[in-house]
């Protein structure tokens, strides 16, 4: 897996997936960008811009685009998930029997599946039945599309459970533009993917609400102290949350209008309701699915996670933001350190 000219698939054409093929092409592989929208796919073939989703980003003419998912995984060496989560599994169900046993895949999504609470990673491997456990990793960390595609520094981690795969993988991604770290955490970093998405909801809510900076350093700090409980409970490394997936994804996404959870949240706190938000969008903003999937997650491991609670009660029980702030200021006080 050294050679950087290989066949590449990049299952997702959103601004992410579109995004990381671009990347991806820059460094000289080429792309097949699986697409759901006939006319992105036209887009993406006749101008070389996925005016859909990336509007305003040429991308090389080693990018091709298709619907045909059997076509675009078929003989790929190396495959990259990145449709939403709540799609993933029935995708890479649907891409199985086209997929080498030797590729490996790089599941982009960041998310927990509502229901049975797995990973990405975990789908994809349940999924991929001939595929090594090995070969499946997963990548994430502060990168919003928009600035991959304008080719500004980033720097992200790729987890694996086999080191020699994340170490492929980050070859292959590595440029001078794009920095890419291994780790071997995949809980921790998956885990963090998810959670940070609550957390920029729960951010931009107190954007919304006019609250100012004390209370967007708060929520990051305290989001940041409940994402290390949950993963404490499922086995995850500490270091993990201080890193890229973790504390870096997390500042990122609760800092900027870039981000697609904090939006949400923010028009949420300025009374808006969800069903008109997410109507008004053809983007997906993951962290209304992890909120419910994270805060399912976290009863099954007896982890309290206020601030999750909080995101879930106003998503799913209508509760007033203004409501939520108050029963988490007027909780029982604790110590910061020992107490949850």
């Amino acid at each position: 897996m050294n050679d950087l000219s290989m066949p590449v698939a990049v299952v997702g054409g959103g601004s992410w997936g579109t995004a990381l093929a671009r990347h991806l092409a820059v460094n000289g592989c080429s792309v097949t960008l699986w697409v759901r929208e006939p006319e992105a796919a036209e887009a993406v073939n006749a101008t070389h811009e996925n005016s859909l989703f990336l509007p305003g980003f040429h991308l090389p003419e080693s990018v091709l685009a298709t619907t045909d998912l059997a076509a675009a995984v078929s003989g790929k060496p190396l495959i990259l998930m990145v449709v939403p989560s709540e799609w993933l599994r029935e995708t890479a169900k649907a891409a199985a029997p086209h997929v080498s046993p030797a590729a490996f895949v790089v599941s982009c999504t960041k998310g927990i599946e509502v229901g049975t609470r797995m990973t990405m990673s975990a789908i994809i491997r349940q999924e991929l039945k001939t595929l090594p456990p090995g070969n499946v990793c997963a990548l994430s960390g502060p990168s919003f599309a928009k600035e991959v595609a304008a080719g500004l520094p980033t720097v992200v981690t790729v987890a694996a459970s086999d080191r020699l795969v994340a170490q492929s993988v980050q070859r292959i991604f590595s440029s001078p533009l794009f920095r890419v770290y291994t780790n071997e955490d995949m809980t921790g970093v998956e885990l963090s993917g998810a959670v940070k998405n609550v957390m920029a909801i729960a951010s931009g809510i107190s954007e919304g609400l006019g609250l100012g900076a004390n209370t967007r350093a708060a929520v990051i700090t305290r989001g940041l102290a409940e994402l290390s409980r949950l993963g404490a409970a499922l086995g995850a490394q500490p270091r993990t949350f201080m890193g890229l997936a973790g504390v870096g994804d997390l500042v990122l996404t609760c800092t900027t209008d870039l981000s697609r959870n904090y939006t949400v949240g923010v028009k949420l706190g300025r009374g808006k309701k969800l069903s008109e938000i997410l109507s008004q969008t053809r983007s997906v903003a993951e962290g209304v699915l992890n909120a419910k999937s994270v805060y399912n997650l976290a009863r099954s491991m007896n982890v309290e996670m206020p601030i999750v609670e909080q995101v879930y009660s106003i998503l799913y029980e209508d509760r007033p933001p203004k409501e939520a702030l108050f029963a988490l200021m007027t909780r029982k006080l604790k110590d910061e350190l020992y107490d949850a």
